[in-house]
């Protein structure tokens, strides 16, 4: 897991909007009293979607003071997660390339040699449009599809760098897309379709026939 350190540049200050205080509220009220700090996670991720995608350190601080938690303790909450970024992100999409072995093995250094040259260099830093950002990340949980990227709850999986190149074209164009496999499977089937249990008489189409018998016996008197 890579250092991960607050942005340099920060705001002056963060105070949750009349929604997102209502929606931190019902959050912190799903635990008992005395375990509010339980709701760090939803709070930050609510702090993070007002601020555009990225938590600030006066974000981190202000949720910390609401739960009543050593600042500490939400600064090691929110550094430790990469679903928490750290810096300002791209405005389209803030694209995380899983680099985790079975992608690797798949081609995922390609998709990121991408990311390199069409959206900066150094992760974490936004193109110089401000549209995209990126950031390697550990397993994403879709090994059996890699390559794989995820752009907010979003992923997109059996990816080549051509399509991948498609994928960031029609973003920055606001075509819409399509998320999961980017090949012709549907989830997780086998690439060029099933190749076992494939006799079309294991399947007739026709209602198992009831069972008898099958409750428990009754007790005879």
């Amino acid at each position: 897991m890579a250092v991960r350190r607050l942005a340099e540049q920060q705001p002056e200050g963060f105070v949750f909007d009349p929604q997102n205080l209502a929606r931190a509220q019902r959050e912190i009220a799903k635990y008992p009293p005395g375990r509010q700090q339980s709701a760090i996670i939803g709070l930050l991720w609510e702090a993070q979607n007002q601020n555009g995608g990225w938590l600030s350190e006066p974000a981190i601080r202000y949720v910390a003071e609401m739960l009543d938690m050593a600042y500490i303790r939400a600064l090691e909450v929110a550094t430790f997660y990469t679903m928490f970024n750290l810096h300002p992100v791209g405005t389209v999409a803030h694209i995380q390339v899983c680099g985790t072995t079975p992608c690797m093995l798949r081609g995922s250094e390609a998709l990121m040699d991408i990311c390199r040259h069409r959206i900066h260099h150094d992760q974490d830093h936004p193109s110089a449009d401000g549209k995209f950002s990126w950031i390697e990340v550990e397993c994403a949980g879709t090994c059996v599809n890699a390559p794989m990227v995820q752009i907010g709850s979003q992923v997109f999986e059996d990816l080549t760098p051509e399509t991948f190149n498609r994928l960031i074209d029609d973003l920055d164009a606001g075509r819409p897309v399509t998320p999961g496999p980017q090949v012709a499977r549907q989830l997780s089937e086998p690439e060029g379709g099933p190749t076992t249990l494939t006799d079309p008489s294991l399947y007739p189409g026709e209602p198992a026939p009831a069972r008898k018998g099958t409750g428990r016996a009754k007790k005879k008197d």
